[in-house]
């Protein structure tokens, strides 16, 4: 990515004819958030003097602290494509400070910085592919979302029965105007499910890219007259929405994760990550799996992973190893499209190097299809399993203080406060499922 000076900002606002600028940044969810301002305000927005209200940011901060101020990144300045031709809309992602010039400790992306700043104190730098699967879906005459799609594709179908062909084209041509290179795109398991691969790179400007992609997928969408969800389990039978990360650490440009005298390519720093990223992946649940809904994707029998396991190029592990020529990666596919990109990979990043600075083994190699080992199998091996609903992954959060700690206490109080009254909430509910099985009977 570029590197962008005031003096660049304002140059490609006069020559692009920008004139709204939009000032994004991340709530704790992973949801995107923005304020508007005009072009003559833009030097003020570039000192770090455009502030807003934090407190009604849930997460954020109280209302008599509220005054937050945002610090734009130069380096994430992009125009929008599908804004207006004349007069058009720039974006600038940016960090969240309170007022005193102290960074925000709760803001997603401080805490993926302060576990990036803690891998280069230890001389590494730690590299990012997500993998981002979605579904989409017909919309209703009043363009509201249906859980409804024609086609009938499967994985790497192409058209005329992959009818998203005409959107994944649009949508990849839209990202390379914006300056980002998308690897791959393709017809995903289920249909109306697809998937984009992003370019391997760091993980800060990954997560960046996280966060414009689902925008402008869901943008580019409504575009074609459909709504692009990135819920983990939209419908009950079929395999839901993951977003697999494939991660690796540079030392002195070097990808520490290869040795080629391994039978699997890997160093003994890959083989503590990976113990490390098993140490705390279930306190970690929370974060890569942030939905009452996403923990009915993490079911046996679906093309989703349950237990903690690892297995080379064996698809059906938690961490997978992929076959690759010169590119030793570990894979972690338990991660959803809902959760936010900033902590997730915060969160996988200092787990990893937990492993390394505590020398954390991982189990033997797990071998055969996981996807069809049932529970009671699973047990039998002494195999733990990935929390199975959002309670259970709420207390395995709250038990793991390494994580609570990576988190920080601003960020870790305020997320277990929301998601315990979300999963006090699920649970009050009648479901029509309750409705039809006991209704008649009782």
């Amino acid at each position: 990515m570029k590197k962008y000076t005031k003096e660049d900002i304002f140059q490609m606002v006069e020559e692009d004819d920008v004139e709204f600028i939009r000032l994004q940044f991340t709530d704790m969810y992973g949801t995107l958030k923005n304020i508007a301002i005009t072009v003559p305000q833009l030097e003020k927005a570039l000192n770090n003097e455009c502030m807003f209200d934090g407190s009604s940011v849930q997460g954020f901060v109280r209302v008599d602290e509220s005054d937050m101020y945002l610090y734009p990144d130069l380096d994430t300045f992009a125009v929008f494509p599908w804004r207006p031709q004349s007069g058009k809309v720039a974006r600038l992602l940016c960090d969240v400070y309170r007022s005193d010039d102290t960074p925000f400790t709760g803001d997603s992306r401080y805490i993926l910085k302060k576990v990036c700043k803690q891998a280069a104190d230890m001389g590494y730098t730690f590299d990012v592919g997500p993998e981002l699967e979605f579904f989409l879906f017909e919309t209703d005459e009043h363009g509201a979302p249906e859980v409804r799609t024609y086609e009938k594709a499967g994985y790497f179908d192409v058209g005329p029965m992959d009818t998203g062909e005409n959107f994944r084209r649009d949508m990849v041509l839209t990202l390379e105007e914006m300056g980002y290179e998308v690897e791959a795109t393709h017809h995903e398991a289920a249909p109306g499910q697809h998937e984009i691969d992003f370019k391997y790179g760091e993980a800060l400007r990954a997560a960046d890219s996280l966060m414009t992609y689902k925008l402008a997928i869901r943008t580019i969408a409504k575009r074609h007259g459909m709504h692009a969800t990135f819920m983990p389990k939209p419908i009950d039978g079929i395999d839901g929405s993951g977003m697999h990360l494939n991660m690796s650490l540079r030392k002195n440009g070097k990808n520490i994760f290869v040795d080629e005298e391994d039978p699997y390519r890997l160093s003994q720093e890959a083989y503590y990550f990976i113990g490390g990223l098993l140490k705390h992946i279930k306190g970690m649940s929370l974060v890569l799996n942030p939905l009452v809904n996403s923990y009915k994707r993490l079911t046996p029998g679906y093309e989703a992973p349950v237990y903690l396991t690892w297995g080379a190029q064996n698809r059906s592990p938690l961490i997978r190893i992929p076959a690759g020529k010169g590119n030793t990666r570990i894979e972690l596919r338990s991660p959803d499209p809902a959760a936010n990109p900033y902590v997730a990979l915060a969160l996988c990043l200092a787990a990893g190097l937990d492993g390394i600075k505590n020398r954390i083994l991982p189990p033997e190699e797990a071998t055969g299809n996981l996807y069809k080992l049932d529970l009671t199998a699973a047990a039998e091996q002494d195999i733990e399993r990935l929390p199975v609903n959002m309670g259970e992954a709420i207390q395995a959060m709250e038990a793991d203080q390494f994580v609570l700690d990576t988190l920080g206490e601003e960020f870790s109080k305020c997320y277990l406060k929301a998601k315990k009254k979300e999963w006090s909430e699920y649970c009050r509910q009648i479901s029509q499922w309750e409705i039809d099985h006991y209704l008649y009977n009782c």
